[in-house]
């Protein structure tokens, strides 16, 4: 009997060795707040996210955009240097190609026409928006009979797969592709309904190009986000109840009811509480001086108040979000006391490279969309057949890095003396339009 009890005794401890080494490969496919990741296969991607989860997180971005300061900032402060003041557009006729000025002046009215229409600056701006915190956007297209287009948003919540193509791996998600090739849309099925390729244009970030539906751009972050709006907060409550009490009278060897006598005698008014509980208020003025029994001491909590401890864990939340963004620490939080906005967007910086990429994305989108817009146009017979063939739309975003007006302003004449660029490009480096200028000098001249 001894010798099985002790057999028993050895296979348990040997168990139990095992089992504190055991790793679960699952852990591989799970982050630190608990959210599976979905393991994708060669044949067919769709979300490295499950598709019930997809809605969930991107729930909580939209809540994060809502009440979050930090992650409202960072938002806005990409639309600022993605967007700006806006991109300008300019028809103009294509390398050697030979075309009529006044089809590049039509092809530009088109656009004009549709930016007006779209209200289509602040319509940038939400695009960003949607995008960073949706993680995409689906725009759709209405072409009237007139040649005219306007766009409308799709939620994402919108694109979903009808109940009857629930199996067909073609169809998930929302989109359908071709079987064997994610990339080959063929359209989306929005409300139900199977809206032709043609008619959306969907915008996703933040995945590659084999998956169909894009991740918010604050997934990674978002605990981190929640932690330094409750650290933030925390700091704040302690700092106000600790300053809220203006002192501490500490009675040595005092009886309760001593004490009691005591406060009312020194009350300068008395409070009653909807509790029923009596309130007694000493008013203490500026430069007020206690003189204090020998049995009683005054303790200032105030003065014990030191948020600067947490301060530091505080910003290493938000230097891990900022690096998430890519952005300078300063454009993040706010706080430029250490930062130096002339030696962070210059031409080099990684803040700027970033900024550029995202431009130059959003311009290959843009270019798209708009491509769409002169086509309904080109259906409709307000333009020739062949558009495409002799006409060019230029996109130029925003300036980012910090420029010398006046040497640029140097170095543009230069180039100009030199036939190197043309006035066209002159003004819309300078955020102009150049026929809207030319006309504006002609009215001058003749009231001159």
């Amino acid at each position: 009997m001894k010798s099985d009890h002790l057999v028993h005794q050895r296979l348990q401890e040997a168990f139990e060795l095992l089992w504190s080494d055991f790793v679960d490969p699952r852990d591989a496919f799970a982050g630190d707040d608990g959210l599976a990741w979905q393991e994708l296969s060669a044949g067919a991607a769709t979300s490295p996210i499950a598709a019930e989860r997809l809605a969930d997180v991107r729930q909580q971005c939209r809540e994060l955009l809502v009440s979050n300061e930090f992650a409202i900032n960072g938002i806005e402060n990409r639309i600022s240097y993605i967007v700006g003041p806006g991109h300008t557009y300019q028809a103009v006729v294509r390398k050697h190609a030979t075309a009529p000025e006044s089809l590049a002046s039509e092809v530009q009215q088109v656009i004009d026409e549709f930016l007006e229409t779209n209200d289509w600056h602040n319509r940038q701006q939400e695009i960003v928006r949607r995008t960073d915190r949706d993680g995409e956007a689906f725009i759709r297209l209405f072409a009237t009979a007139e040649g005219a287009t306007q766009v409308r948003f799709v939620e994402p919540e919108q694109v979903a797969t009808p109940n009857a193509r629930f199996n067909d791996p073609a169809a998930s998600l929302g989109i359908l592709t071709s079987k064997h090739d994610v990339e080959t849309v063929h359209g989306y099925f929005v409300d139900g309904e199977l809206v032709p390729a043609a008619e959306v244009q969907h915008r996703r970030a933040n995945v590659d190009r084999n998956v169909k539906r894009g991740l918010p751009l604050y997934l990674p972050v978002r605990k981190n986000l929640r932690r330094a709006e409750k650290l933030l907060r925390n700091m704040s409550m302690v700092a106000e109840i600790q300053s809220a009490i203006a002192l501490i009278r500490k009675h040595r060897a005092a009886t309760r009811t001593g004490v009691e006598q005591f406060v009312v005698s020194q009350a300068d008014a008395t409070v009653a509480q909807p509790s029923g509980r009596i309130e007694q208020l000493t008013q203490y003025g500026p430069g007020t001086i206690l003189d204090a029994p020998s049995h009683v001491e005054y303790e200032f909590p105030a003065t014990g108040v030191d948020a600067s401890a947490f301060v530091e864990i505080l910003q290493a939340e938000l230097r891990a979000i900022a690096a998430r963004l890519v952005m300078p620490e300063f454009m993040f939080t706010s706080d430029a006391s250490n930062a130096n906005y002339a030696s962070t967007m210059v031409a080099e910086g990684p803040a700027v490279r970033m900024f550029e990429r995202l431009q130059a994305g959003m311009t290959r989108d843009d270019a798209q969309l708009l491509w769409r817009v002169i086509d309904h146009a080109t259906t409709a017979g307000r333009l020739p057949v062949n558009v495409r063939q002799l006409i060019d739309v230029q996109i130029t975003p925003p300036t980012l890095v910090t420029r010398d007006a006046l040497r640029e302003a140097r170095v543009m004449q230069m180039a100009y003396e030199n036939r190197l660029v043309s006035p066209q490009t002159w003004s819309r480096r300078l955020g102009l339009d150049y026929e809207q200028e030319q006309q504006n000098l002609r009215v001058h001249e003749k009231q001159s």
